[in-house]
């Protein structure tokens, strides 16, 4: 019994997040708290910091393909 309550819990607590997640209302793409992942669960370390250092790395690589298309752009004509 202590099995089921376990994963209904934790199906419960990823329905939220998702549900937290997809809100049109929530916080802006580029918010501070988004790429340092105060949303992510801070019990879980390994989630916590793996979440930090995959945001920030598509934050970087988003960066650098915009400054690539910019320098293509410009000196391709």
């Amino acid at each position: 019994m202590a099995k089921r309550h376990d994963s209904d819990a934790e199906s419960r607590r990823i329905i939220e997040r998702v549900a937290r997640e997809t809100d049109p209302g929530g916080t802006s793409f580029l918010a501070r708290d988004r790429v340092t992942a105060a949303d992510a669960d801070r019990s879980d370390p390994i989630e916590y910091w793996g979440t930090r250092i995959g945001r920030a790395a598509g934050l970087l690589i988003a960066i650098g393909l915009l400054i690539w298309l910019v320098l293509f752009v410009t000196r391709g004509s």
